[in-house]
């Protein structure tokens, strides 16, 4: 413990500042606080810091000079005090929990909890402390948190704020019939009790918005009361956040301020908030005000830092120039440096090919143009999602703005950058189209669906855990599908999320065509729920879409679910005899494999191991043979993709290997060879545009080989018949290695 209260010491070493109200509803808040508590809460800062600072002066108990302190927003005082309290009390679990809440107001999550569990040690149903562990859980969107909230309530009935924390997780899900029932227990706790209602009243006007009441009479009865009160704009703003409706959450963040100009947390959600809206001056501006009044934010640091390396990326805008003539309103790319002039041809015709085709199937043009991010540092990608590093997020889309892995941002071949960037646009024309009212699981889910009928990479590619976690009918109703995004309750909930919300969408156009997807989207734009869009949009109730969508699973998937464990077995059969390099053994088991579930191109799929056998045994055709039903069941792995391309070139058919070597390059955009391979194919197939974009891709990469690069250059510009490019190249080249006998050759070939 003596060593813990040290380090915390430190931790906490140099933080001050004020921000959001800190409302102790403890029955145990000491008279001459709860004094100086009414200044503070009615607006009147003056006379709260005036009583305050008399307390400081006054009392010689530490457990009150710490709150004083922190109420002055002196923290590293009140971390010192709260110390102090607890060697002098250290069998005052209410003064530990209260000191945990502390390091929760400093973004320190780890050190509150420890001190929440130690108050409960002391006294087994502490209710700040137990409310403490509910709030980081439910900050964390953990299931627990609402067990835990829900015996901090049973054992306190009374306490407003457990009831609050309850509506507001019920609220971040949706359920909003079962959060206004949680409300009016607030309400009659409000009505019965002297308790301080503010919070109450912004959650209230939180609640009404999610209820399309955009002007609260709460906000009226908060301001009320205390005319300083940013919160009742600031909570606000985060179900807008919640929901996806930036634009509106950067309205009532800039309200909030206005209102508290020290509401620091509300200036950093703004910046964050502007940022997904690509305004970065004012973005910048307001997390730096955050920053003054609370340094100790990873997320401000963090993004703070992400806005300075914007130096490091190019803003490459491709705007028509007569935007009525144009199919659309453009793109605005940022990409980093080091890849921009190898990546930007790729990145744009991958956008372009899909604004046009999503503008078609979902009966929708877009407005803005298109903005799209790819980070070649995962963390930083996180930053810009979250404003903290470490999220297993591939990309996101806040709207117009789409942000991303770059393909070097995870290991080669990890991850298909052509599918993700496909499902982040699709998500552009969801939540545009319908001012961001559409629910979570539909815009998620027609993107997967995209991806598996219209993306880059063909086919439906299901995780194994998903097909068992149908199998053992985990799956949602279509009306509580949200929830399995938001708050999962089992490990891998959020994947058998995507999938089922992918595979319903599958379900709507094999049985009522792209129209009912259309027609659903559009009943989201009017404000429909879930339950309310089925009819309209589809003709049909809630439990008859549910039972349709069985009879769906059951026709789609049945034979693989029903042949499962047999495939798993046969596929580790054949995964040992491929190690311990029995061909023949591993051949056969992986054909059971591939009977059993032949869709499987993931890790370690039936076809990798087939053609890895075959190859051994020197069968070059057969090893073809599955890797090409590898690709064209959208398998990506690079290598294996390379190799097929390299084999079906040597086989003389250049078309198929050009067709495969362009979709590894959708996995590995970043490999001189794979360029220079393709741009090689591509002249032989008499297309010198498509060779040329290979070329340059491969310049831009700074070979070690300059020569070769430009001669391959000259080469394409000679079968455009571009004489002077030609000429250009083949210099450059001969510059460099003037005895380089094709350039040579090339030169002479010019001259005659």
């Amino acid at each position: 413990m003596r060593l813990r209260l040290t380090v915390a010491s430190i931790v906490l070493s140099g933080a001050s500042g004020a921000s959001a109200l800190e409302i102790d509803y403890s029955v145990e808040r000491d008279p001459g606080l709860k004094a100086c508590d009414a200044h503070l809460f009615s607006g009147n800062r003056g006379e709260a810091e005036r009583c305050y600072g008399a307390l400081l002066s006054s009392s010689q108990d530490a457990r009150v000079r710490g709150e004083a302190s922190w109420s002055l927003g002196d923290l590293q005082t009140a971390n010192s005090y709260f110390q102090t309290a607890i060697e002098i009390y250290p069998e005052d679990a209410h003064a530990r929990a209260r000191w945990g809440q502390l390091y929760l107001a400093t973004h320190q999550n780890s050190e509150a909890v420890e001190l929440f569990q130690e108050a409960l040690q002391l006294q087994e149903e502490q209710i700040d402390a137990m409310l403490g562990l509910a709030s980081v859980a439910a900050g964390r969107f953990e299931d627990r948190s609402r067990e835990l909230v829900d015996q901090a309530i049973e054992s306190y009935p009374d306490r407003l704020d457990a009831r609050l924390l309850k509506a507001r997780m019920i609220l971040e899900e949706g359920n909003l019939e079962e959060a206004d029932a949680v409300l009016e227990d607030a309400a009659d706790i409000v009505e019965r009790t002297d308790v301080v209602p503010l919070d109450f009243y912004a959650l209230y006007a939180a609640r009404d918005l999610l209820h399309g009441v955009t002007e609260s009479p709460w906000e009226t009865r908060a301001l009320e009361m205390n005319p300083q009160f940013g919160e009742i704009y600031s909570v606000p703003a985060h179900f807008y956040v919640i929901t996806r409706r930036y634009r509106q959450a950067v309205e009532l963040y800039e309200r909030a301020v206005e209102t508290q100009p020290n509401l620091w947390s509300a200036h950093a959600e703004l910046g964050v908030n502007l940022l997904r809206e690509n305004r970065m001056d004012e973005a910048q501006r307001h997390l730096e005000i955050a920053y003054r009044g609370d340094p100790f934010s990873a997320q401000i640091v963090n993004t703070l830092r992400l806005i300075d390396s914007f130096d490091n990326f190019q803003v490459i805008e491709r705007i028509p120039a007569d935007p009525e003539e144009a199919d659309h309103p453009g793109m605005i790319l940022r990409l980093h440096n080091d890849e921009a002039a190898v990546l930007e041809p790729y990145v744009s015709d991958l956008v372009n090919d899909a604004i046009a085709t999503f503008s078609e199937r979902y009966q929708f043009d877009l407005k803005e143009p298109a903005i799209v991010e790819l980070y070649p540092e995962h963390d930083d990608f996180a930053v810009r999602t979250s404003g903290l590093p470490g999220i297993g997020l591939l990309g996101v889309a806040f709207g117009y703005l789409v942000a991303m892995d770059s393909p070097t941002g995870r290991d080669e071949g990890d991850f298909h950058w052509g599918t993700t960037l496909w499902h982040e646009l699709a998500h552009i024309f969801t939540l545009e189209a319908t001012d961001h009212l559409v629910p979570r699981w539909f815009s998620e889910g027609v993107s997967v669906y995209e991806e598996w009928s219209t993306g880059p990479l063909p086919g439906r590619h299901i995780p194994l855990h998903v097909l068992q976690a149908i199998e053992e009918d985990k799956l949602l109703s279509i009306t509580e599908l949200d929830r399995g995004f938001i708050r999962p309750t089992y490990e891998g909930q959020v994947m058998v999320s995507y999938m089922q919300a992918g595979l319903v969408c599958q379900f709507i156009a094999d049985r009522w065509g792209q129209q009912g997807l259309v027609d659903v989207l559009n009943g989201f734009g009017e404000g429909l729920t879930t339950a309310e869009v089925l009819d309209p949009a589809l003709g049909i109730t809630a439990d008859a879409f549910d039972q349709g969508f069985d009879e769906f699973l059951q026709r789609e998937l049945g034979a693989t679910l029903a042949n499962l464990s047999t495939w798993q077995e046969e596929l580790g059969n054949a995964l040992e005899s491929l190690s311990s390099e029995d061909w023949l053994d591993a051949i056969e088991a992986a054909d059971r494999a591939i009977v059993n579930y032949p869709d499987h191109v993931s890790d370690n799929s039936a076809y990798l191991v087939k053609a890895r056998a075959h190859e051994e045994l020197e069968q070059t055709d057969l090893a073809i043979g599955a890797l090409e039903s590898y690709w064209r069941l959208g398998g990506y792995e690079p290598t294996a993709l390379k190799r097929l391309a390299t084999w079906l070139a040597e086989d003389g058919r250049t078309a198929d290997a050009v067709d495969v070597m362009s979709d590894a390059l959708n996995v590995s955009p970043l490999d001189d060879e794979t360029h220079v391979d393709l741009g090689g194919w591509l002249l032989a197939e008499q297309k010198p545009l498509e060779a040329l974009r290979e070329f340059e891709a491969s310049l831009a990469m700074n070979p070690h080989d300059q020569a070769a690069a430009h001669y391959r250059l000259a080469t394409a510009y000679q079968q455009l018949e571009d004489q002077t490019k030609t000429l250009e190249h083949v210099l450059y080249a001969l510059e460099i290695a003037p005895h380089y006998r094709e350039a040579q050759q090339l030169l002479l070939e010019i001259a005659r």
